[in-house]
C-alpha cells in the first residue's frame, strides 16, 4: 500500500506530507530493496547504480556524482567496474541498496533484504544498515520475520499478526511490556517460557501456582492481582529472568523451581539448560560459571520482578500491570 501496488480501502497514508492515496507508484518518491538482488547481469556495478537515473532523464555530472557519492557511502568504490557475477552475496547486496541510495528518496522500503545471507553476514550488514539509517537520515520501513534484526535495527517496531496489529513500540518497550502472548513469543530469543497457572492467595499473600511449582508475586505488584484470586491465567518468564541459586543472591530464594538438566547449550558468555520441572519444561539462560551435567537435579530462581501474567484465553492480554 506504500508502494502503490495495493488499493487502501481504509485510512490515509502519507509521506512526509504529502497524501499518497491516489497517486501513481512512479510518483510517489521511494525507492525499493527485495529479498533478490534483482542486478542486471549484463552491466557493471556502476551502471546497475547509474541505470534508473539516467532511465530518468538526470545529466551525466549528476549521476557520477550521486553514484560516487553512494558508493563511498556502502564501501564498493573499488567494485564500480565489476559484474554482479563477480561479487559475493554481501556485495550484491550493497549494490542493491545503493541502487535506491543514488535516487535520494523520500522514504526506502526493505522487504527481507538480509534473508538470502549466510548468518555472520547478515550480522555485519545489520550493523552496516544502521549506520545507513543514521547517515542518510530518511525513513525506512522495513519487513522481517527476524525478531533479532527487528530488536536491533529498530527505532519503532510494529508487530502483525494475521493481517493486524498487535502492539507498536521501541524495541526495549515491547520486550518489557508485551501487550500479549504472541508479543512476548514474537520478541526474545530463546522465546519466553509460558505456563498454565493459577493465581492464588495463601496468608494474604499472593502467588502464582503452576502444576508444577508455586512462586510468589513481588509485593509492589500483588495489587494488580488481588481481584483475581483462583483466576486461570498463563505465567511467562524469559529465559533471562531465570538463574541458578549459586549465583543469584539479589533475588528472592522463596521464588525457586527445582528440576532435572536435559539439554546444556554452552554459547561462551552464557549457559542455555533445557529443565524438565515436573510435568512441564523450561529454557533458563544462566551463568556461563554453572557447573552440572546432564541428568543432574538443580535449583533455579525467578526474578520475579520481570514476570509477565496474560489472560488463557485469546488474544492472551496482559492483565496484573
Amino acid at each position: 500500500m506504500i508502494a502503490g501496488l495495493e488499493e487502501v480501502s481504509s485510512g490515509r497514508i502519507y509521506i512526509g506530507d504529502r497524501l499518497v492515496n491516489d497517486l501513481a507508484p512512479k510518483e510517489r518518491d521511494i525507492a525499493m530493496v527485495f529479498q533478490e538482488y534483482a542486478l542486471y547481469p549484463h552491466m557493471t556495478v556502476h551502471k546497475n547504480l547509474a541505470f534508473g537515473l539516467k532511465m530518468r532523464g538526470f545529466p551525466r555530472e549528476e549521476i557520477n556524482q550521486r553514484v560516487k557519492e553512494a558508493a563511498e557511502i556502502l564501501g564498493i568504490m573499488e567494485l564500480l567496474d565489476r559484474k554482479p557475477r563477480e561479487l559475493s552475496g554481501g556485495q550484491r547486496q550493497r549494490v542493491a541498496l545503493g541502487r535506491t541510495i543514488v535516487r535520494k528518496p523520500a522514504a526506502f522500503l526493505f522487504d527481507e533484504p538480509l534473508s538470502n545471507l549466510d548468518a555472520k553476514l547478515r550480522v555485519q550488514m545489520r550493523a552496516e544498515l544502521s549506520r545507513l539509517h543514521q547517515s542518510l537520515k530518511t525513513t525506512i520501513v522495513y519487513v522481517t520475520h527476524d525478531q533479532v534484526e527487528a530488536m536491533t535495527m529498530g527505532t519503532k517496531i510494529v508487530i502483525m499478526k494475521d493481517g493486524e496489529i498487535q502492539q507498536v513500540g521501541g524495541p526495549m518497550e515491547i520486550y518489557k511490556r508485551p501487550l500479549n502472548m504472541f508479543v512476548a513469543s514474537f520478541i526474545g530469543s530463546p522465546s519466553m517460557n509460558f505456563f498454565p497457572a493459577r493465581v492464588v492467595s495463601i496468608n494474604s499473600e499472593i502467588f502464582i501456582e503452576t502444576d508444577s511449582f508455586r512462586v510468589p508475586v513481588p509485593r509492589a505488584r500483588q495489587v494488580g492481582y488481588q481481584n483475581g484470586v483462583e483466576q486461570e491465567v498463563i505465567f511467562g518468564i524469559r529465559p533471562e529472568d531465570i538463574h541458578s541459586s549459586a549465583f543469584s543472591k539479589e533475588y528472592n530464594e522463596e521464588a525457586f523451581v527445582e528440576g532435572k538438566v536435559e539439554v546444556i547449550e554452552p554459547l561462551g558468555p552464557e549457559i542455555l539448560l533445557n529443565i524438565r520441572c515436573g510435568r512441564d519444561s523450561l529454557v533458563a539462560r544462566v551463568d556461563p560459571r554453572v557447573e552440572t551435567d546432564l541428568g543432574r537435579e538443580i535449583k533455579l530462581i525467578l526474578n520475579m520482578e520481570k514476570m509477565h501474567v496474560f489472560e488463557t484465553h485469546p488474544p492472551h492480554r496482559r492483565i496484573g500491570d
